[in-house]
């Protein structure tokens, strides 16, 4: 626009003129309409002074010798001039380990891999168990009781639980393996997930599941919301009403935890299974209860149908089919 305004001015007033009118630079004028011819980049000469390729070769092998591998350049300089040899000088030896691209750690390194994150999918019980260790306080300062817990992510049903004074990988090998024959678990048909606690990852769980034909997956380090159904449980167990600040004895931390496993299993409506106990939906009797409800729902409309303004009721709907970590919604293919 300043362009045009310019090709209608300037022959009027003048260059100088027009620009001062419109307000721009006459020099950037001048630049846009003879644009300058862009610089062929030469190579920069090498300096006399500098070092020959093998007297670089030289450098690098010392620095990255056995002698000096752990050492800064500063450290081979000094240790160097102090043996009465001078091979470089210590800002040469940052400037070559930098053209290598070893200018901080020059052993091989153990990386850490890229850990997944763990999609699981449940649509039945039995399909998909998830399983925690927690601490409850003792009755001494440091002390704790550790209670393990196994929970069916379908139907949040508490299918095994035992309580020890000590984390070990083989009392959980052994729960696990009671609670598959108790549940009648095929081979193939079952996954487990947990965290990467030393007794979740240890080699006799890893091998027991192998055997049984159990699929196992981990949490990402760290990422709590890797295993979230385990986590919401032990904190329903903790803001339970009658939890003690500390067990003075492990009879009493498991007669507690009798109780409440038969009121979470058998008694808690949860809200994220239709309001129904885990019991209820982990042993096929959902569909059932969910009728009985609409009819009790019907009974109230067919009654009073000017209490219900927008629609007939229902019953919460029930699931059918729980995540952890379900895809981002990118990721699910086109319909």
């Amino acid at each position: 626009m300043i362009d045009a305004a310019l090709g209608e001015l300037e022959p009027l007033v003048g260059t100088a003129a027009a620009c001062r009118a419109l307000g721009c630079s006459r020099a950037g004028l001048y630049r846009r309409r003879r644009p300058s011819r862009p610089r062929q980049s030469r190579p920069r000469p090498r300096p006399e002074r500098a070092l020959s390729d093998r007297e670089r070769a030289a450098v690098l092998r010392m620095l990255h010798s056995e002698r000096f591998v752990d050492a800064a350049p500063a450290q081979v300089y000094a240790t160097l001039l102090d043996e009465g040899v001078y091979l470089a000088s210590e800002r040469t030896m940052y400037r070559l380990l930098a053209a290598t691209g070893s200018s901080r750690e020059r052993r091989d390194q153990l990386r850490h891999p890229a850990y997944a994150r763990p999609e699981l999918l449940a649509e039945r019980p039995n399909e998909l168990w998830s399983w925690d260790i927690t601490k409850l306080l003792g009755p001494a300062k440091w002390s704790y009781y550790y209670l393990y817990v196994i929970l069916d992510v379908y139907s949040r049903y508490a299918v095994g639980w035992t309580l020890a004074g000590r984390e070990s990988a083989a009392l959980a090998e052994r729960l696990i393996a009671e609670t598959i024959d108790k549940q009648r678990i095929a081979a193939g048909t079952l996954t487990i997930h947990a965290d990467r606690g030393s007794s979740m990852s240890s080699k006799p769980v890893a091998f027991l599941l192998a055997d049984l034909g159990v699929t196992k997956t981990h949490s990402r380090p760290h990422t709590a919301s890797d295993n979230p159904y385990s986590e919401a449980h032990f904190k329903t167990l903790k803001y339970r009403p009658g939890f003690p600040a500390r067990f003075a004895s492990p009879e009493q931390a498991r007669a507690f935890c009798r109780g409440f496993f038969a009121w979470y299993n058998g008694e808690h409506r949860h809200s994220s299974i239709g309001l129904m106990t885990p019991a209820t939906v982990h042993y096929g009797a959902a569909e059932q209860t969910y009728a009985a409800r609409s009819a009790v729902l019907e009974a109230a409309y067919d009654e009073h149908p000017e209490r219900f303004v927008r629609r007939r009721p229902r019953p919460p709907a029930l699931p059918t089919a729980t995540w952890i970590n379900p895809p981002k919604r990118e990721e699910l293919p086109a319909q």
